[in-house]
């Protein structure tokens, strides 16, 4: 590949604590301080004025459906959707069809991603054999076969002993275990948030206890067994109390928060629209007021998407019938900026962060940062530029985002992988 010159960006990367006007320099798949004057000559040039460069994003949380779900998503749409967004190292959640409880399926996921995605896709394991909550996986193959956690997401192990033993071989194996904090007594048939709303709609509520109940027992079992455990798309104020004092106590907790959450509240289901509908669901103006604490003072360590994509037909249905989830890898840089930077005052360099080294450092990955050496993995957006998102012509197979419509303001530019240019002026170059 012939060599990249990005110029004059504003470049923020936040792992480098760096954050000013200025080039970045990229020769075989690499950021490096610079480029001789030939090379120079040479280098394939990006006008960056008026741009923000930063490391890719990473988003450790989503969902590519494949294999055995390919009519909502493949792993070569959910990669060019990332792409997208900014997008460049994704962990894929293992509740696919059949399951990822054993290397094989690991394979399967792992060969389709070099032959089909225009980014990194990463593959995580099951906790438990079918995701059934009852006999842990077979972690020592899995971890062989190249996962970079084990999670039920989708689930939630329910038995407090399995889960105890599933934390002490992770611990074993140096493998972080990530979990769908939801206890699934306190949920049957529930749809939304329990509260007055859920009575008004007439909707069975989803009480924010059955997150609590599970966030407070995963502290106990990491601080009794040393295990890294992180808590995935917490939604509830309670539970970011919890978390809070837990770290205050040095507990290998680490927690995410979605775009979602950050945005919208359980207001959102006046109209019984299913594209507000997800798992955990959308909670009160107190609740998203305190993950955007959360977010400040580090007691939540990121934003991940959880990017659900499932067909119009599946969500098209009465409410308490359709699906959880919704798309959030091509929104979800805008959205965090018009909630984070505009609305909350945070500096741009914080939801930077919160984006991309943030989320790979929980999972120990090789991402994240602009540093020379590090793999040239960019991404390059207009933090003014206001479009209007359209879910029926985005790169996801499917289009359930309730920001379809919604004019949005911070739009993807370019997104560079290993020094190779994947997506540029709205389409994907490779």
């Amino acid at each position: 590949m012939p060599s990249l010159w990005i110029r004059s960006a504003r470049v923020i990367d936040p792992a480098a604590k760096r954050n000013g006007v200025g080039d970045l320099f990229i020769t075989d798949g690499r950021l490096v301080p610079s480029l001789s004057a030939a090379a120079k000559k040479a280098a394939t040039v990006i006008d960056a004025k008026g741009l923000v460069a930063c490391p890719g994003l990473v988003d450790i949380h989503v969902h590519f459906r494949e294999p055995g779900q390919t009519h909502k998503e493949t792993i070569g749409t959910g990669s060019r959707a990332a792409a997208a967004g900014g997008f460049t190292t994704v962990v894929c959640m293992p509740n696919t069809a059949p399951v990822a409880d054993n290397a094989g399926t690991i394979q399967f996921i792992n060969d389709a991603a070099r032959r089909d995605a225009v980014i990194k896709v990463l593959p995580t394991g099951c906790i438990t054999v079918g995701m059934k909550g009852t006999h842990l996986a077979p972690f020592g193959s899995l971890k062989r076969a190249g996962i970079v956690a084990l999670t039920d997401d989708g689930d939630c192990v329910q038995s407090n002993e399995l889960m105890r033993r599933a934390c002490e071989y992770a611990k074993m194996f140096n493998l972080p275990i990530m979990d769908h904090c939801q206890d699934a007594a306190l949920t049957q048939g529930s749809v939304m948030n329990e509260g007055t709303v859920s009575t008004r709609l007439g909707l069975r509520g989803w009480p924010h206890a059955a997150e609590d109940i599970i966030v407070a027992r995963n502290v106990i079992l990491s601080e009794y067994t040393g295990a890294h455990i992180h808590l995935q798309h917490i939604s509830s104020r309670y539970s970011v109390g919890i978390i809070r004092r837990a770290k205050s106590r040095g507990v290998k907790i680490t927690a995410e928060a979605t775009p979602h959450h950050l945005a919208l509240t359980e207001e959102s289901l006046a109209t019984y629209d299913t594209n507000f509908k997800m798992n955990p669901p959308l909670r009160t103006e107190a609740d998203r007021r305190a993950l955007i604490a959360g977010l400040r003072d580090g007691t939540l360590d990121c934003i991940s998407t959880d990017h659900a994509p499932h067909t119009d037909y599946e969500k098209d249905k009465e409410f308490d019938y359709a699906p959880n989830g919704i798309l959030g890898l091509e929104t979800s840089l805008a959205v965090s900026l018009d909630v984070l930077v505009r609305r909350s005052k945070f500096q741009l360099s914080q939801v930077i962060d919160l984006l991309t080294h943030r989320g790979a450092r929980i999972l120990g990955l090789p991402a994240g940062t602009l540093a020379a050496g590090a793999a040239a993995d960019v991404c390059l957006f207009d933090p003014n530029e206001t479009w209007t998102y359209d879910a029926k012509t985005g790169f996801s197979k499917s289009s359930n985002s309730p920001w379809h419509g919604q004019k949005l303001t911070g739009r993807v530019k370019t997104t560079i992988v290993d020094g190779r240019v994947v997506f540029a002026n709205g389409q994907i170059t490779v």
